[in-house]
């Protein structure tokens, strides 16, 4: 018998797949469609690295497993090819993004099909060729025409460093998401989509998906729906209202000064001569500062008085106007009024400027104020008009009446979700189709002279200051207005990436199509995607933009569903030592040499028994040995006892009884937590399965060639083909069969007997508990002892340790002494 050489083996397989097309998806089936997709990769320098490996290795997995159940898959792969780390890196190394970008995707692609996943290569998709950001402006067209992309002049966040706008996904913590450089406010004409439009179809679409559900409150928390009213306060001379949004009316006569974001257009037109030399220092210090910053519970308040008074619409009281920086441009109206009483950040403004303080609701009986600080719970409404000892959890509709029957406001919702911003004054990415005509404004490209193509003779170090370097390449900002025919411009600006990766799960259904972006009938018939695996950190940016593209597609008649992702699970983290990896710690691991040395499925193994795939895990080049040793008893098993096909009835004796019932309790847990993408136990329940039919082999006279044997080792190859899949074929091949392992049936279990029992072992090292295992309550001491050390919590207690001795208390305790 040979050894098991998973280099020439999983060479072998990888190229039979590719001969004979096994991984061609039949897009045109009627059979059980199931879409698997993986957020895919962005080809900068760092090529893949282990953190791709365990998005996609596993996700593979349960396709293949998913297939062997009777489902036709279809699991595409491409390169999120645009955005600015290959611009960047293009202008340090006096090169092209275009020419790093070939060579790493094509670096990449290799990689990829290393993995040995089931990846449709004919359907491969690259964001930065013109065949696909041609559909990625028609898109943009169709959302233009609509009314759903706009121009407009706003405050936008500017990273400094990568000299371009970012959308407030972009800036979260008030720094770059690209290079950490603390991001600042300009005042540009900018491209927006009108996701606010969606807000509400956001927040409802969510109860009909399958997804986190922490990733959902992050959207809910990101949305920010707010009920409240808008009420129209007036200038003293009334050539001026000042709307604000508030979810408290039942304080509005507790108002005691308004205040207005630094950035509020009005500010300049309202500010007195007197105090205008201190209003524009702070506007400039304030635009300084960062967005997480100015809302910090923790600073200390500050503000300047403009000089101007608004009139209280419900007293008619004059109240004096200031800016402060905790007042946001990009929230509510951009104007607040005050009620230092019962608003904890009022109340530090107001004290720090000796405003007046006036309580307007009042604790109920039992009920104690706090000292030194705002009221801001329910209570009763006094001094407040005509609703004086109302309680002002009824007094909020009922004022909100008031106002709208007396002209003075009304009810309304808001949101904190802004409309998104998609413009970047890069050049690396799809250039909008927009034309601007000095007689027509902006006008949309024709489609049929899509796609408007990136020139590559552009100089990216000389670009006009704020702007991409396209504005100063003549030929192609040359243009004629397609609506009236005069002398025009093209718009300079690139797209956000995040529109590229928004619709190409669409584009993976017809990505050779070179008439239309996708066929319909293909991807309704196939969508939404079933399953979805990706990164939590995309939860309030590629998702959320995703669902708003999917929405409007739909509205606007091109596909039959309004949301793209069914299901959605978010592989953790793979941490080296402890510490995440990045390139800038200098700790990240590249999966190549490991690949080379113990193979692909070895290597996908042990990532996916790592720990739980929703947490991650830590790295350890030492315990990654385990997988192959394992891989090479099961290998071993099967070829030592010459198995075949099934060929007849076996009698169950007392021999055959234990391994029997293993068998079949393994397949039903191996199902479940594979269809749960909890793959380290399911491999746990593979390596049980394993050492049962060696004992029963070591301790059985009629072992060798039984047909229980025979029917056992089937069952072994084909639960741990998915994840190893070059090894599941070879095993499949060698013991008799001539089709794949994948288009063999998943096994089945008998539910009587997967019935067992399970117990707690507690595993400890050096006497302390590091980890408690689930059993069958009828396990043996050796088996006990494999489990624990191939736990992978254990294992960071033991890796690089040498074992001295491993004590077994039978099913209750295993001690490893090192």
């Amino acid at each position: 018998m040979d050894t098991y050489q998973p280099k020439e083996i999983e060479a072998k397989w990888q190229s039979r797949w590719e001969s004979t097309g096994a991984h061609s998806a039949r897009l045109d089936t009627t059979d059980r469609r199931t879409y698997c997709l993986v957020m895919f990769s962005y080809p900068s320098g760092d090529r893949l690295h282990i953190g791709h490996w365990y998005n996609f290795g596993p996700a593979d997995t349960w396709s293949r497993f998913r297939r062997m159940q009777g489902d036709t898959i279809f699991e595409p792969m491409g390169f999120d090819a645009f955005g600015l780390p290959a611009e960047n890196y293009a202008i340090k190394h006096d090169t092209h993004p275009r020419d790093i970008t070939q060579v790493n995707t094509a670096y990449m692609e290799k990689q990829l099909r290393a993995i040995g996943a089931m990846y449709d290569w004919n359907q491969k998709v690259n964001t930065s060729d013109p065949a696909y950001y041609r559909w990625t402006q028609w898109i943009f067209l169709k959302l233009f025409n609509s009314g759903l992309a706009y121009r407009t002049k706003a405050p936008v966040n500017w990273c400094p460093s990568c000299q371009t706008v970012l959308a407030n996904e972009q800036a979260q913590g008030g720094v770059c998401e690209r290079c950490d450089t603390p991001v600042t406010h300009k005042d540009l004409a900018q491209w927006f989509f009108k996701i606010t439009d969606y807000a509400d179809r956001l927040l409802e679409g969510h109860d009909s998906l399958d997804w986190p559900a922490k990733t959902i409150l992050m959207q809910k928390n990101w949305i920010g729906r707010s009920e409240g009213a808008e009420i129209d306060f007036k200038s003293e001379d009334g050539t001026h209202t000042y709307p604000v949004f508030t979810t408290r009316p039942d304080t509005l006569w507790g108002v005691t000064y308004m205040v207005f974001a630094p950035e509020h257009p009005l500010v300049p037109e309202i500010t007195s001569e007197k105090h205008r030399a201190e209003v524009d220092e702070y506007v400039e210090k304030a635009r300084a500062a960062t967005d997480i910053d100015r809302l910090s519970t923790e600073r200390e308040k500050s503000g300047v008085f403009t000089g101007a008074y608004a009139i209280n619409p419900v007293n008619g009281e004059r109240i004096p106007i200031w800016i402060a920086d905790y007042v946001l441009a990009s929230y509510g109206t951009g104007a607040v009024m005050a009620v230092p009483a019962h608003d904890q950040r009022d109340y530090e403004f107001a004290t720090a400027y000796a405003l007046p303080i006036r309580e307007v609701i009042k604790p109920t009986e039992g009920v104690k104020a706090p000292e030194g600080a705002a009221f801001v719970e329910p209570g009763v409404m006094v001094d407040s008009g005509p609703f004086q000892d109302v309680p002002s959890a009824d007094g909020i509709p009922r004022v909100i009446e008031h106002l709208e029957a007396s002209g003075m406001g009304r009810g309304t919702v808001n949101y904190r979700l802004r409309d998104w911003l998609i413009s970047r004054q890069r050049y690396w990415g799809a250039p909008i189709p927009i034309i601007h005509c000095e007689k027509c404004g902006p006008v949309g490209v024709p489609e049929d002279q899509l796609p408007v193509e990136l020139p590559y003779d552009v100089d990216l170090k000389s670009a006009p200051p704020g702007q991409s370097p396209l504005a100063g390449h003549e030929e192609f900002m040359a243009a004629e207005c397609p609506s009236c025919g005069g002398p025009a411009r093209r718009e300079s600006d690139t797209m956000d990436t995040f529109v590229d990766s928004s619709w190409y799960y669409l584009r993976y259904l017809s990505a050779r199509d070179d008439e239309q972006p996708f066929r319909k009938e293909l991807v309704d018939a196939w969508c939404p995607v079933h399953m979805y695996i990706g990164g939590p950190e995309h939860a309030c940016m590629h998702l959320l933009y995703a669902r708003f593209v999917t929405m409007a597609l739909h509205d606007l008649g091109h596909i039959s569903f309004d949301e793209p992702f069914q299901r959605l699970v978010h592989q953790g983290v793979i941490t080296n030592d402890g510490v995440r990896m990045s390139k800038s710690r200098g700790n990240v691991i590249s999966p190549d040499e490991f690949v080379e040395t113990y193979g692909a499925d070895a290597f996908r193994m042990y990532l996916m028994f790592l720990s739980r795939y929703s947490e991650g895990g830590d790295w350890s080049s030492a315990a990654i040995k385990g997988i192959p040793r394992f891989l090479d008893r099961v290998w071993d098993l099967v070829l030592q006892n010459e198995p075949g096909p099934v060929d007849g009835e076996y009698e169950v004796t007392d021999a055959i009884r234990e391994p029997l019932r293993v068998m079949h309790r393994s397949v039903r847990e191996v199902t479940h937590d594979v269809e749960h993408c909890e793959f380290n136990t399911a491999i746990s329940r593979i390596m049980e399965l394993t050492t049962a039919l060696r004992n029963y082999v070591a301790s059985a006279n009629d072992a060798r060639g039984g047909a229980f044997l025979r029917e056992a080792i089937g069952v072994l190859i084909r639960v741990i083909a998915p994840f190893a899949p070059h090894f599941g074929e070879e095993l499949w091949e060698r013991t008799g069969r001539d089709t794949s392992v994948f288009d063999a049936e998943w096994p089945s279990w008998d539910p009587e007997l997967a019935k067992a029992d399970e117990i707690t072992v507690v595993v400890q090292v050096q006497g302390k508990v590091r980890a408690r295992i689930p059993v069958a309550a009828n396990i043996d001491d050796e088996t006990m002892k494999e489990l624990a050390l191939a736990d992978a919590t254990v294992q960071k207690w033991i890796a690089d340790k040498t074992i001295r001795k491993v004590i077994v208390v039978p099913k209750k305790l295993v001690n490893i002494v090192i």
